[in-house]
């Protein structure tokens, strides 16, 4: 069932409009699901595929990467409208927040690395790797920025002095990758493969066959990093698997069209762009959230218990949704 837009616009207008939507639930779920739609944030003028997403939690804002759209919009969470827009980028993909430096880092498909104030949105540097510049993680330990790009390799860049000061090479493009220590895990489905990868010393340390299972995107981490799990598109899988061994430990089936998914204790977070988010608890899916077609990227924000999917505009208009994680 649809619900009346708080902001008084009809369904096909929120297209322009740049006001929030705050509904009850404008998916039609099971009321004792886990996953409540909470907001509606409009992309005024936003078309195609949007990609990753990134937070400042301090300053109340997110970050989005609009690649098909060749822009990054800034989003005042607590107004929950959009505050600034950096246009004329190159396939715009993987976003970070350097909170140190207040910047935000941009990857894009030219092979370029941008480096933004975030409060001007004017460019702070340019670091230029050579090819698809894609996902971007801050290394903890140390802030740095770490890239994957290109036809196989991910760059180390050190924010302060926005300089590249190191490189894994490798056979493939790298998709979702996670750090964990020194080490980075990192699907490449091009090469059928998972690889650990040791940061500080440049090199693989092991490479894993995903099998019968191909096209691993997303890739989470749980806390401690004994093990992980990844996301496959075919066939549709979750897999839980030793990140010291490389063993599978589990399998279960899940969505298609995955780029996204996240772990909160005991339970994964998946965004699917067949157009719904899934809590699966075990060894089953505990709930499914109606999003969008083609909403296969988000950002879980652990601080504010919120799931933030990126719904392109195809039957909906483009916006983030933001679906609040209830405590069980």
């Amino acid at each position: 069932m649809m619900r009346r837009w708080v902001c008084g616009w009809s369904f096909l207008a929120l297209a322009t409009s740049s006001c929030a939507t705050s509904p009850e639930s404008f998916a039609a779920t099971d009321p004792h699901s886990p996953l409540v739609l909470e907001q509606i944030i409009p992309l005024a003028g936003v078309a195609g595929r949007i990609d990753h997403l990134a937070v400042d939690l301090t300053g109340h804002r997110l970050f989005v990467a609009e690649v098909a759209n060749g822009s990054v919009d800034r989003i005042d969470l607590v107004t929950g409208k959009t505050d600034g827009r950096i246009n004329s980028l190159k396939e715009p993909q993987g976003i970070a927040w350097l909170p140190g430096r207040k910047e935000i880092v941009v990857a894009c498909g030219d092979g370029t690395v941008r480096f933004y104030n975030a409060d001007t949105l004017r460019p702070a540097a340019v670091v230029v790797l050579g090819d698809d510049a894609d996902n971007v993680r801050i290394d903890p330990r140390n802030g740095h920025v770490v890239v994957g790009y290109g036809a196989g390799g991910l760059a180390t860049i050190d924010p302060a002095t926005h300089r590249l000061i190191g490189r894994v090479l490798f056979k493939g493009h790298p998709e979702g990758f996670r750090l964990s220590g020194s080490r980075a895990l990192i699907n490449v489905p091009d090469d059928g493969a998972i690889l650990s990868v040791d940061l500080d010393q440049g090199k693989v340390l092991a490479r894993w066959s995903t099998g019968a299972h191909r096209l691993n995107f997303p890739l989470a981490v749980a806390p401690g990093g004994s093990w992980f799990t990844v996301g496959y598109r075919l066939p549709a899988a979750l897999a839980r698997i030793d990140a010291h061994t490389g063993q599978v430990l589990a399998m279960q089936s899940t969505c298609g069209d995955t780029d996204d998914l996240f772990l909160e204790g005991d339970r994964t977070l998946v965004v699917c762009g067949a157009g719904h988010a899934d809590v699966v608890r075990g060894d089953k899916t505990k709930a499914r959230v109606e999003t969008g077609t083609g909403a296969r990227t988000g950002l879980y924000v652990p601080e504010l218990r919120a799931l933030f999917v990126a719904v392109p505009a195809r039957s909906r208009p483009a916006a983030i949704w933001k679906l609040s994680l209830r405590i069980e």
